[in-house]
């Protein structure tokens, strides 16, 4: 696909719309270079400009103007996605929404929240919070993230196992269209069984069928206690294996994490813990339980015991203090950091259902020892999301460009064959693309393909991504 250069005309037209001091070039070089990246592996791509606009007659203006000069756009929230959706691949315009960036209403009454895109998920769940609130979707990054970026992925994080994915509390959108338009995709009602579901349509798009510029979340009620665990496997498929046999005895913990024990060993070492480990202990899951009575759930942790006594485990370890559940937390929360330092890593965000993670897992190290490459896995278990990260290590070169990507393919190939698919909560983006008809076949990419049509008819909105 061929799209127009920006001219200095575009340049001055574009700047009359959000302001000279909302518009970067490349000559900022400094500043540019936080838009030519986002966390996906090592990839740089430069835009032509970026622009800021302040609200949706900006950004529809913008959208008006590259419509009908035949201008890509890149939308970009905080830059923290795994999959390259926010990357420039085209040049053009990145159309940052850093400046739509406030809180509009919490609604008490109704439990609902009206947001912009440029909030971090972390100040929202905040501020909710302090009303006796509660935003459960909670991804890694969300002291950094913003909301935006969330709806465009569709992230979970640890809570979704409970709780639910961003999808789950989302009642109504305003999005501004490639063409400019400016629509609200539904209503902020708990129930709507009117004509076709645009709002979900919208969410998990990844930025390409329109920009969003509003968001009405549902809201729930704030649970005040929580129990958390850290329970030690001697083997990492029996951890896997425990993961089902939890939800089997009756019991939905708010999170259930699994580290295999480089994971955990890596993110001690990357947060300067002082955290040993038994040479035979091999996974770790990390469990947390919640709710409005401190009772009840210490009565669910004495039947998680149960299950356990079950499995080969080593000692328990419950957090005592607040400080002791933080520090857990960090310590999960941390390990893609710890990845990132140690080695050249490829992250893959497999899902299937939970009772087949330990023949995911399996899977994933019999195809690791065929391809010559070592992988850290962990994730949210609880959901059957596995990340795998893949390490080049002593990997060549060559083979790490021509090789590894067979071994990604059997990896996807293995997680349909359990029931899953090749991507729970990072999307497709860029890096993805190449595997997505292991996942989907022609009659889903059809109607696909042409639903982006209708939304976009000149492909200008990120353009390709997802295809």
């Amino acid at each position: 696909m061929k799209f127009n250069p920006i001219t200095p005309e575009a340049i001055t037209a574009l700047s009359a719309i959000v302001g000279p001091e909302y518009v970067v070039l490349p000559a900022a070089a400094e500043e540019m270079l936080r838009y030519t990246h986002d966390e996906t592996e090592d990839l740089r791509y430069e835009p032509e400009v970026v622009l800021k606009p302040a609200n949706a007659a900006e950004i529809s203006r913008i959208m008006q103007y590259c419509h009908e000069n035949f201008i890509p756009i890149t939308p970009r929230g905080a830059g923290t996605g795994l999959s390259g959706g926010a990357l420039a691949i085209h040049k053009g315009v990145i159309l940052s929404t850093e400046r739509l960036n406030q809180i509009i209403e919490i609604d008490e009454r109704n439990l609902q929240a009206t947001v912009e895109p440029g909030v971090i998920t972390q100040v929202f769940q905040e501020a909710v919070i302090e009303r006796g609130l509660f935003y459960p979707p909670d991804p890694s990054s969300r002291g950094s993230c913003f909301l935006g970026g969330n709806l465009s992925e569709s992230s979970g994080g640890p809570r979704a196992v409970k709780y639910g994915v961003t999808k789950d509390y989302v009642l109504n959108l305003e999005v501004v269209l490639p063409t400019g338009e400016i629509t609200w995709t539904g209503a902020n009602v708990l129930k709507n069984a009117t004509g076709y579901n645009l709002t979900q349509l919208m969410v998990g798009s990844e930025g390409t069928l329109g920009v969003i510029t509003k968001i009405v979340f549902k809201l729930i009620p704030y649970p005040p206690q929580n129990l958390v665990m850290l329970v030690p496997f001697r083997s990492e498929e029996e951890a896997c294996a425990a993961v089902s046999r939890i939800f089997v005895a009756g019991i939905v913990p708010s999170a259930l994490e699994f580290m295999e024990r480089e994971a955990i060993v890596w993110a001690t070492r990357y947060l300067s813990l002082d955290l040993s480990l038994p040479e035979d202990i091999k996974a770790h899951l990390l469990i947390e339980l919640d709710g409005n009575d401190m009772d009840l759930l210490f009565k669910d942790a004495e039947r998680v015991y149960e299950v356990l006594e079950t499995f080969d485990v080593g000692d328990i370890l419950v957090a005592d203090t607040e400080k002791q559940k933080n520090d857990l937390w960090l310590l999960r929360r941390n390990v893609a950091h710890a990845v990132k330092g140690n080695s050249v890593y490829k992250e893959e965000d497999t899902v299937v259902p939970r009772a087949e993670l330990p023949r995911l897992l399996k899977g994933v190290k019999e195809i690791g020892a065929r391809y010559n490459f070592k992988s850290v896995c962990y994730g949210h278990a609880g959901d059957g999301n596995l990340h795998v990260n893949i390490i080049k290590g002593d990997m060549s070169d060559e083979d790490w460009q021509n090789k590894l990507p067979e071994g990604i393919k059997e990896i996807f190939k293995l997680c349909v064959e359990l029931g899953g698919t090749i991507s729970g909560e990072h999307g497709i983006g860029l890096v993805q693309r190449q595997y997505i008809n292991i996942a989907l076949n022609e009659v889903q990419l059809r109607l696909m393909r042409g639903i982006k049509e209708l939304f976009d008819p000149r492909g200008i909105l990120n353009p390709g991504k997802i295809f």
